[in-house]
């Protein structure tokens, strides 16, 4: 080997940075340890919300020694944010992909046009968006084109108004307009991704992920660690659109009038229902402390006052439980009850208090509002905002305005002043507070303050959005992803389990079948886990469960790298070489099948890289990764190490040992004379997978049809099927399976899966906890049950949401995916092998493995004790079986075309000579591959098996398939065409 000197410089530079890279996780892991060791020292468990109490201890901690010097060229803080990245399932936290709405951005760079075109034109868009993969943009203007008539998107009443006047005039054609409105929508995409950034600054995590997914308007935003889960989800989709309102006078007649007819009206709207007779509930208690008018209501149903009771706190006009405000909401808002507003209040805003944590009563406000239904004051015109302590001592918020706040906050406090209203201070719709005012002629300078029933964190997050400013739009999170921290944990034991199994097997194996040559190659293995590690390190890649999966599966499949070189030199030892010249040839032989079946299963990582989503793409990075320093170790390094062991004299390598040594060498199985055999078998499993996928389908998870699922963990073991009819009875559309041990399992539900929001998020959670309190432990809280709540051994463990759009997305994705791998595939075996009948082969091969994959999936799912749906993790468990297949079936086809250019075709006779000379890798390296899959099955958690499920099928299948498949398909079409051309 030359240049033997520069590849020991290159190797020993890349383990020491590789070392260097990692020696910032086991600092921080040092410290982390010992903080927590100190929490659990200074906070006894008998402590109340000791868990709590014992994080802000662990903070405060980690906090103090942030910036001390260790090991004299790093601190705490410094390595901290070079440390190995932990994803979601391996450290706990929140991973969401938010839609910014282009609607919304459109409709404000048209200034709220009326324009009856405009507004049709995004109607048109809504409906096209939902079948369509095209950006919300371009389907805007093509829903514009179709209807424009004779307007034009210069129109003064579209977008050559006032606020684009700078860079829209009259003369301007549409193409010209959209050039600009494009830009203008990218520029507020930025800005909605600048402003989330900064939130995401002040929320205090360790490295955050947040990236823009191309033009599409969404942005994915990660916080590994962040145990609150409910904060950062507000967080995250609060507009932070601040107005300022005034409200009516207390007692307003006309009010009155309106809810007293609105309540009549209601009668024959509302249908009529029996009212069941229930004990009275606290919030039946506090509702009954409210001070009622005295109306004459008699025993008659009365929907409006049944549910809301006038008259309120301050300057509300009524309460009402927070469960029925969405109700109450919906009739206020009806056109029929809008028309009941006297002329004087007829643009009335009605608007519910932010109700204090805890409290099950909210007040309603009504605010003076005007035809365009804009507010008195709005957000931007705060300077600064802060969270500081009112003249109570309890948290507020205060904020500065600029000059032209100032002078508008004092004309409106005036006003409040002297018609004796109130000052409604809405942030995202909701009243923070609403006080009056009592100085003369108003409150200059321009300082407020939002008081109310807030914590300290609360005051600091509002602080926060109003610093880093209002979204330009409204933000939907359409697809979320929470693991608590104690799943995240386990993950972590059970992948190192599963990893060191694994590790150690094929460590024992390569010395038990290769002798000392298989020491060099665990040496080389080793290294390779430390380049591994210390890559992803280096390039900020964050390693996840599924990545975890794709290092051990990187160990199982860079030993074949190794045994390719071993088989072949033992090869050139038996044909008389000496040890020096059968150790190259060795090497440089099979190179070519090393590169070949290396780059086929990279394509396809490379395919899932681009395609897949969080943790497929770790899953994908890690597998690319290990791809390219296994190959490095293997050639390189196993080769200085032989070349060292040799270089004394005297010395001898066996590439055996005496139990393997005789082991395939005189095999001589004629596998194409078996060929209409194995045809026969495989016609009939595919007959079997095709009638199962035709009769009984897959069971898709909600990353193909959207929806929510929960992974709720018990004390005791559960039914399913009992949970399943009592969640279907208040959800309507429920499932649950056991997941794992028979006391967690997964519910899967389809309830308001078109609603967006963290209320609706709030409000199956309060349902699964009220449906299923009964089986959890006495004294259970609504705290104890959420994920990252006060208690982590019981409640829901992680849960996932997808919205229909993105399920949508997901699932074109992972069609064009499979196909993408496919052709790519086919086209770099036909560059390869220069014959089609090669591509055939393997692309059957392909198609063979995977059809009877999802057969096994479709016939079994209802029968296996694990999870089986048909998600992500299963399509890069498929587009893995393509990859190991054609590993597989290039390795064959390489030697098959190795020695025919030596020896000719002779009717087949060297075919079947190639696969029986390739046969000891084939089964070694599907053996030791298998035994890593069981490893991570059975060790690496509940989450992983029905993906591990499926690479064991793939693997299993695809190792049959390369032999009595592809190949002779190959044959068959290349006999023919030699036949034809001796003809």
């Amino acid at each position: 080997m030359q240049n033997k000197g520069l590849i020991k410089l290159f190797a020993l530079l890349f383990g020491l940075v590789s070392i260097y890279q990692l020696s910032y996780t086991f600092i921080t892991s040092k410290i982390e340890s010992d903080a927590e060791a100190y929490a659990a020292a200074s906070v006894s468990p008998d402590v109340a919300d000791y868990v709590t109490e014992r994080e802000t201890v662990e903070a405060r901690y980690l906090d103090s020694i942030s910036k001390n010097p260790i090991l004299g060229f790093t601190s705490y803080e410094e390595a901290k944010k070079k440390e190995l990245n932990k994803g979601l399932d391996l450290k706990g936290g929140i991973n969401v992909t938010l839609q910014i709405s282009v609607k919304d951005i459109l409709k404000g760079l048209a200034n709220y046009s009326k324009n009856p075109v405009f507004n049709k034109a995004l109607a048109d868009a809504d409906l096209a968006s939902k079948n369509s993969d095209d950006t919300y943009l371009e389907l805007f203007f093509d829903a514009f084109d179709q209807i424009k008539g004779d307007t034009k998107l210069a129109s003064p009443d579209i977008f050559a108004n006032k606020g684009l006047s700078d860079e829209v005039n009259f003369e301007m054609s549409d193409e010209e307009v959209k050039g600009v409105i494009r830009r203008k929508v990218d520029e507020s995409v930025v800005s909605a991704f600048e402003v989330l950034r900064e939130r995401i600054d002040g929320f205090g995590v360790t490295q955050p992920n947040i990236q823009r997914e191309g033009n599409s308007g969404r942005i994915l935003v990660e916080l590994p660690g962040a145990r609150d889960i409910a904060r950062a989800q507000d967080l995250l989709s609060s507009t932070a659109q601040l107005e300022f309102w005034e409200t009516y006078e207390p007692g307003n007649q006309s009010l009155l009038n309106f809810f007293i007819e609105a309540n009549e009206s209601l009668k024959s709207i509302v249908e009529k229902e029996e009212t069941p007779v229930k004990p009275e509930s606290e919030i039946d208690s506090l509702l009954s402390d409210v001070a009622q008018d005295s109306l004459n209501l008699d025993a008659q149903r009365n929907p409006l006052f049944e549910k809301l009771q006038l008259s309120g706190p301050g300057f509300a006009v009524g309460m009402a439980a927070v469960q029925d405000t969405a109700e109450i909401g919906a009739w206020l808002r009806l056109p029929q009850i809008r028309r009941l507003l006297p002329t004087e209040i007829q643009f009335t805003k009605f608007l519910w208090e932010r109700p204090s944590q805890g409290t099950e009563v909210a007040a309603l406000f009504a605010l003076k509002s005007n035809r365009d239904n804009t507010p008195r004051m709005s957000g931007d015109v705060v300077s600064d905002a802060r969270d500081q302590f009112d003249q109570y001592n309890r948290p507020a918020v205060g904020m500065d305005m600029n000059v032209r706040g100032a002078r508008e906050w004092q004309e409106l406090t005036n006003e409040a002043n002297l018609n004796n209203t109130g000052i409604a201070i809405v942030l995202d719709n909701r009243v923070y507070t609403a006080p009056g005012v009592s100085s003369k002629g108003g409150i200059a300078g321009g300082s407020s303050e939002i008081t109310g029933t807030f914590t300290v964190t609360e005051t600091k997050d509002i602080a926060n959005v109003l610093r880093a400013g209002k979204l330009p739009a409204s933000a939907e999170i359409i697809d979320s992803f929470v693991v608590g921290p104690s799943l995240g944990q386990e993950a972590i034991d059970s992948g190192f389990m599963s990893f060191l199994i694994a590790m150690i097997f094929v460590l024992v194996w390569m010395v038990f079948y290769y002798g000392r040559a298989g020491l060099f190659s665990d040496i080389a293995l080793v290294f390779n886990i430390v380049l591994i590690f210390g890559v992803l390190a280096s390039l900020g890649a964050v390693l996840t469960l599924p990545g975890i999966a794709g290092i051990v599966l990187t160990i199982g499949m860079s030993v074949d790298a190794n045994v390719l070189i071993f088989e072949r030199i033992k090869e050139e030892l038996q044909k008389g070489k000496g040890m020096g010249q059968a150790v190259s040839d060795g090497f440089d032989n099979a190179l070519s099948s090393i590169l070949d079946a290396n780059i086929t299963t990279g394509l396809t990582a490379l395919i899932l890289l681009v395609f897949g989503t969080g943790p497929i793409k770790g899953f994908a990075t890690t597998l690319i990764i290990g791809i390219l320093t296994s190959l490095f170790t293997a050639i390189f390094i196993t080769r200085l190490l032989i070349d060292w062991y040799l270089s004394k004299r005297g010395r001898k390598l066996d590439f055996s040992t005496p139990l393997t040594k005789n082991l395939f060498t005189n095999v001589n199985i004629n596998f194409l004379s078996k060929r209409k055999v194995a045809y026969v078998v495989s016609g009939i499993f595919l007959v079997l997978s095709l009638f199962s996928l035709f009769t009984k389908g897959l069971d898709q998870g909600v990353d193909f049809v959207g929806g929510r699922n929960y992974q709720i963990r018990f004390v005791d073991p559960v039914s399913p099927a009992e949970i399943t009819g009592e969640l279907t009875a208040v959800l309507g559309s429920a499932g649950a399976k056991t997941f794992g041990d028979a006391n967690q399992i997964m519910v899967t539900t389809k309830y308001k899966v078109d609603e967006q929001g963290t209320e609706v998020d709030d409000e199956i959670l309060g349902l699964l906890f009220t449906t299923l309190q009964k089986y959890l432990p006495d004294g259970t809280s609504y705290e104890d049950f959420v994920p990252g709540g006060t208690n982590e051994d019981i409640g829901v463990m992680k849960y996932r949401k997808v919205g229909p759009t993105i399920a949508d997305d997901i699932k074109k994705n992972a069609v064009w995916a499979v196909i993408g791998s496919l052709a790519v595939v086919f086209l770099y075996i036909l560059f390869r092998f220069r014959k089609w009948q090669f591509s055939l082969g393997a692309v059957t091969a392909v198609f063979h493995d995977v059809l009877i994959v999802l057969g096994v999936f479709s016939a079994t799912s209802a029968l296996m004790p694990f999870s089986m749906e048909i998600d992500q993790a299963f399509i890069a468990a498929i587009l893995t079986v393509i990859g190991y297949s054609l590993n597989d079936t290039v390795v064959v086809f390489d030697r098959i075309r190795e020695i025919i250019n030596e020896k000719g075709w002779k009717g087949g006779e060297n075919v079947n000579l190639a696969l029986n000379s390739t046969l000891s890798r084939t089964l070694n390296t599907s053996l030791t591959t298998l035994v890593v899959l069981l490893s991570i099955f059975i060790f690496g958690g509940e989450t992983l098996r029905g993906f591990m499920f499926a690479m064991i099928v793939g693997v299993i299948v695809g190792t049959y398939s390369s032999l009595f498949i592809a190949t002779p398909v190959m044959f068959d079409t290349l006999s023919r065409k030699l036949s034809k051309g001796k003809k």
